[in-house]
């Protein structure tokens, strides 16, 4: 599993040479095996080196990271669990941060959504001066 390697998108692979992974222990309360055990995995791809990036990939991920992309999992007590996790969030980012959005063109609203919208105005406000207290003038 942490040979394989992981499916950002469909033109972008990282191959499992790329990727550098540190094991620590998870903080937190625990018996002796949280005391023992390394279940807490970091993650590290480094951008400038990884073969697996296109220059215009590459290029987005630096301006989106740095040089540096790091994830870290601790949710479970198992290492092998925290190293999926830990592949899965770098995954989601990596795709979240290639994900090309489109601009927002601005738009004019039409002669008649101007006019509603003065309309449906002026009906609310004459529906709350109705509400308002009357004068007493004796």
């Amino acid at each position: 599993m942490a040979r394989d390697p992981i499916l950002v998108s469909r033109s972008c692979v990282i191959d499992a040479a790329d990727l550098e992974w540190r094991f620590s222990g998870s903080g937190g309360p625990g018996g002796q095996h949280a005391n023992t055990a390394n279940t807490r995995v970091e993650l590290l791809l480094d951008l400038r080196v990884a073969q697996s990036l296109g220059p215009r990939q590459r290029a987005r991920l630096l301006e989106h990271f740095g040089p540096v992309v790091r994830v870290v999992a601790s949710d479970s007590r198992s290492q092998a669990r925290n190293r999926d996790l830990a592949r899965e969030r770098l995954g989601a980012r990596l795709a979240e941060a290639l994900r090309v959005r489109k601009g927002r063109i601005a738009t004019k609203p039409s002669r008649s959504a101007k006019k509603t919208r003065l309309q449906n105005k002026r009906k609310r406000g004459d529906l709350k001066v109705t509400r308002a207290r009357p004068n007493r003038e004796d």
